[in-house]
């Protein structure tokens, strides 16, 4: 009778400590902290990726969407995911000013100091705005972000959930050994078409540098080589004397690197983005065509984000 009572009361206190265990499993405190989903997981494994993997992060402000490319063993950047915007402040085009309300567009680069898990807006990173072109140009902003709530000024704002997965997605890349990450932050999926019924824009011209870049992420799937001079980006170029000119001066002699196209692995399928997004098609009512999507990177030069000066305001 004894031995019974008391095989009853190690296997009652066992139940409950596995209960708190795994209930303790479902709340993560602080957010940064979790593991990704046992969904997520599984769909890395479908598509032959790691959480480790190096990450490129490309956005789209009229479609409303943010994709996540993971980089494989071939070198080339593979499409994971993509996730609506929430919200963004702003119009198409780049921002100027800070105040002006605008999230920016451009090649950013984001490293582990620009990472903010204990952001007021859940989770955030800083996407390196102002970068050499925008200072070359004198641009002026702080703490242009992506991050959580739902809520934005100037920042490419995601729900809380969908911030917890590019954040862990970035984390890990970052904690693996990747420098930096590239983010691409542009107006509107890059395709000829798009680009064509912009042509009497104020941006055309700026748009049309972005392309470039655009254009050579999607034909190679690998991270261009991006300088700054003059007042455009220079993409995968090789300048005299192997020297990167200076962002507020004219540009040096260069010549044109070669360019290889990506070629998939057989038996490999590429991504139907008409069924991975979750976002409304925003630029249908800017009689924008979305075209199929494609590339990734390795060398930049566009500089840190200019440190952001200390406020008393809500942080990001």
């Amino acid at each position: 009778m004894l031995r019974s009572r008391f095989i009853t009361a190690v296997l009652t206190v066992c139940v409950v400590a596995l209960a708190a265990a795994l209930s303790g499993c479902g709340n993560f405190s602080p957010p940064y902290m979790k593991p990704l989903s046992p969904q997520t997981r599984a769909l890395l494994a479908e598509k032959g990726m790691t959480e480790q993997q190096p990450i490129l992060i490309r956005i789209f402000k009229a479609e409303s969407e943010l994709e996540v490319w993971k980089q494989k063993d071939d070198g080339h950047y593979y499409h994971f995911k993509t996730y609506p915007i929430c919200a963004y402040s702003g119009g198409l085009g780049p921002k100027l000013k800070q105040g002006d309300r605008q999230a920016p567009e451009g090649f950013y680069l984001v490293d582990k100091d620009l990472m903010n898990p204990k952001s007021q807006y859940h989770l955030a990173f800083n996407i390196g705005f102002p970068n050499a072109y925008d200072r070359a140009l004198g641009r002026t902003g702080s703490n242009l972000m992506v991050h959580g709530d739902c809520t934005s000024s100037g920042c490419y704002a995601m729900t809380d959930a969908v911030v917890e997965e590019i954040y862990i997605l970035a984390r890990e890349a970052l904690t693996s050994g990747q420098e930096n990450f590239q983010l691409h932050a542009f107006p509107f999926r890059m395709t000829a078409a798009n680009l064509a019924a912009q042509r009497e824009h104020d941006w055309y011209q700026f748009w049309a540098n972005l392309k470039e870049g655009y254009d050579y992420f999607e034909t190679t799937r690998l991270a261009p080589r991006l300088a700054v001079c003059g007042e455009r980006y220079v993409v995968n170029a090789a300048f005299v004397d192997g020297k990167y000119p200076n962002p507020r001066g004219s540009c040096p002699r260069y010549q044109k690197l070669p360019v290889v196209a990506f070629k998939p692995p057989k038996q490999s399928e590429e991504p139907n983005m008409s069924h991975a997004s979750l976002a409304k098609p925003l630029g249908s009512t800017l009689d924008l065509s979305f075209g199929a999507i494609t590339p990734t990177y390795q060398a930049m030069t566009l500089g840190p984000a200019t440190p952001a000066p200390e406020k008393k305001t809500k942080k990001k």
